[in-house]
């Protein structure tokens, strides 16, 4: 944690969800390398009888390498992620550098204080330390038989390895299969503690007309148990300005006194949605804010249909109304609406320019004259009374109320005679648009698409990409807000898994200077991603930048237990001779313990993430299911798997004939390794 605080203010970041997130799951995490000093010091105690300082010194040259490889992994898994752009980027760069730093940190002081504290406080290891009674006795020899069985498990593994490579490759097509039926999202759906109420009344509507049908909503919303306040403003809402505009914000109790789904912010927001739709005067959408408000006003897809061939403002809202029907008639919207106000009844004042040059009355006179007398222009200050007052100069209210009251207004000509409006204009009521909307250049219309319950935003936006296909042609599309950073985001997570596996290959190869090594550790990589897509699949997530997030954790943990294993069977091979099979049988038995004792500890620590409630459980849930479901999945498999890798590997890149003088029964390998 030192470590992460350490370089938050440096790095520009501050204390907020997203670094908490990081610093949780680094609790887990930097424990590691700890546990594997302290367990081998442990373990050379027992063994050799030696001195805590003894053991603790040979204990470091067996394993500081294996150390500065799990670290250097882990920490450059999350290199690339702070590498991208935009508000997913944001997110990821805040992520990736805590853990970084953490980790960093972590993997020093295991290296200098952890094997100072073993010398000086561990204490010699008794001769019957293994043979206690009670329940530690027990636990013992409970331990001892299950990592026996274990070593002969895994020689019955290596001699059937054909099938068990079999059985690998029916993982990964497992895990492929999963992957690509989680739902795509962006970030969860979070409770933020009030939902937003847009209301707009037909155009024209009076203010009196929509002060009535808030009245009607605040008296709906006091009465229900989850509100605390509402406010209600009038003549604005996201959609507009205007009097047939009102907006309502609804704060809601605190998360611990609305326990429970049926009490959270979008099942209030989707309970008011169907009993306000009973008011007939108004359009009543309640909506539940999006993660990041930033983005957009509410959660689900954010689109603009852009008229790209200038067809006209009502050839595109046609098109739009057209989309809203097929969107509806699809069945996976609880709603779809235009973000905006609608087409309008407007006052139009036709100029007759030609009347208006014989008169000589020049253009700039008649749009001064009707924004003055029908609005208001400021002249002057004049002090009245100690107080600076402002002189406005308008129409009187009684003058401006009627169409024809803006004939009956003069201006001045060219010759300073006055001219009556009347002698060159007309007025008519026509209907137009009240606002005009461009997008990238192009004349377009705000569209939001809110998702059934169970259906994702990823879906929802590629049905929305299918149904403008069948427009027709001339108009196109842009998402925006949210949906942009979400359809951003699922084009990025190929490169940022690819750039990751990358960093932890390279980083091993010029670790070990060997090619085999890394490609025995990245093979189990999907024994992890299984247990991440599993989790997500049982937990009903989806593919969000927390689910990303934690595949890219799950990642460097499942190479951080096969570096465990291979590392101690490379030093036995190499320096002591053994054979490979031997080798990786022995590095298997000796590595049981620390691996379960470093993946128990960080799947507990994260496992009040998986199960959280409340405040930003959501993301919390997000992020902690699919890291200890991909935990458990690398940790028992990566132990059945790993040896099995490293056997294969080192007889396809070094000696081929290395296998062929090894003992072909588990009794012989057995046998070999006891000698």
């Amino acid at each position: 944690l030192l470590g992460a605080v350490a370089l938050m203010s440096p790095l520009g970041m501050s204390i907020n969800v997203l670094t908490m997130f990081a610093m949780v799951l680094v609790i887990g995490i930097v424990v590691d390398d700890a546990i594997v000093v302290v367990e081998n010091v442990e373990r050379l105690m027992a063994e050799e009888k030696l001195t805590p300082y003894q053991a603790t010194r040979k204990s470091m040259g067996q394993i500081s390498s294996a150390i500065v490889g799990i670290t250097l992994v882990n920490i450059v898994v999350f290199v690339p992620m702070s590498f991208f752009s935009g508000a997913t980027g944001n997110i990821y760069r805040q992520f990736a550098l805590v853990m970084a730093s953490s980790i960093g940190f972590s993997g020093f002081l295991a290296l200098t204080l952890t094997p100072a504290l073993c010398a000086t406080i561990l204490k010699p290891v008794r001769d019957d330390h293994h043979e206690k009674r009670g329940f530690f006795g027990w636990f013992n020899r409970g331990f001892a038989s299950t990592a026996k069985r274990y070593e002969s498990s895994m020689a019955r593994v290596i001699r059937r390895s054909a099938w068990w490579m079999l059985l690998y490759g029916v993982i990964i097509g497992v895990t492929a299969f999963f992957f690509m039926r989680i739902p795509s999202g962006f970030l969860p759906n979070e409770d933020q503690g009030y939902i937003v109420v847009n209301v707009q009344l037909p155009p024209g509507a009076s203010q009196e007309r929509t002060l009535d049908a808030m009245k009607q909503i605040e008296q709906f919303m006091m009465a229900q148990p989850e509100v605390k306040n509402t406010i209600g403003v009038l003549g604005f809402s996201f959609s507009g300005n205007g009097q047939n505009a009102a907006i309502a914000f609804v704060t809601l109790k605190d998360w611990n006194e609305r326990q429970g789904e049926e009490h959270s912010a979008a099942a209030l927001a989707q309970r008011a949605q169907m009993a306000l739709a009973g008011i007939r005067d108004a359009f009543v959408y309640p909506l539940s804010p999006p993660a990041i408000a930033e983005l957009g006003n509410a959660s689900g897809a954010t689109l603009r249909l852009q008229d790209r061939s200038s067809k006209g403002h009502d050839a595109l809202m046609q098109a739009s109304k057209q989309l809203t029907g097929l969107a509806m008639k699809s069945g996976m919207f609880a709603m779809v609406r235009m973000d905006g106000l609608d087409d309008a009844p407007q006052l139009q004042v036709d100029i007759d320019c030609e009347k208006a040059n014989a008169l000589g009355v020049p253009f700039a006179s008649i749009s001064s004259t009707l924004s003055t007398m029908m609005g208001s222009t400021y002249v002057n200050d004049f002090p009245n009374q100690g107080r600076l007052q402002r002189v406005m100069v308008q129409a009187d209210a009684k003058d401006r109320m009627q169409p024809q009251d803006i004939l009956k207004l003069n201006v001045l000509n060219t010759s300073g005679a006055v001219v009556p409006f009347s002698s060159f204009a007309s007025v008519r009521w026509a209907v137009g648009p009240m606002q005009t909307i461009r997008y990238n250049g192009y004349p377009s219309i705000r569209l939001e698409f809110t998702p059934l319950p169970g259906v994702s935003t990823g879906d929802v936006m590629a049905k929305v990409e299918q149904l403008v296909a069948e427009l027709p042609q001339g108009y196109g599309y842009e998402w925006t807000g949210i949906s942009f950073e979400e359809k951003r985001s699922g084009s990025q997570v190929y490169i940022l898994y690819a750039f990751s596996l990358l960093a932890i290959f390279l980083c091993l190869a010029a670790l070990y200077e060997s090619w085999a090594i890394p490609l025995s550790v990245l093979l189990v990589v999907p024994l992890g991603v299984l247990g991440v897509v599993l989790a997500a699949q049982w937990g009903g997530l989806e593919n969000d930048v927390y689910f990303k997030l934690g595949m890219i954790t799950i990642i460097g943990l499942s190479a951080k237990n096969a570096i465990l294993i291979i590392e101690f069977a490379k030093e036995l091979h190499e320096e002591q001779g053994k054979s490979v099979a031997a080798a990786a049988l022995q590095a298997a038995h000796l590595r049981f313990r620390p691996i379960l004792m470093t993946s128990l500890a960080f799947t507990l620590g994260v496992v009040p993430l998986a199960v959280a409630t409340g405040a930003s459980s959501a993301s919390q849930r997000a992020i902690g299911t699919g890291v200890v479901g991909g935990m458990i999945s690398a940790t028992v498999l990566a132990l059945l798997f790993v040896p099995l890798f490293y056997v294969i590997v080192m007889w396809l890149f070094r000696r081929r004939d290395t296998l062929a003088t090894e003992p072909k029964h588990s009794e012989s390998l057995s046998h070999d390794y006891h000698h």
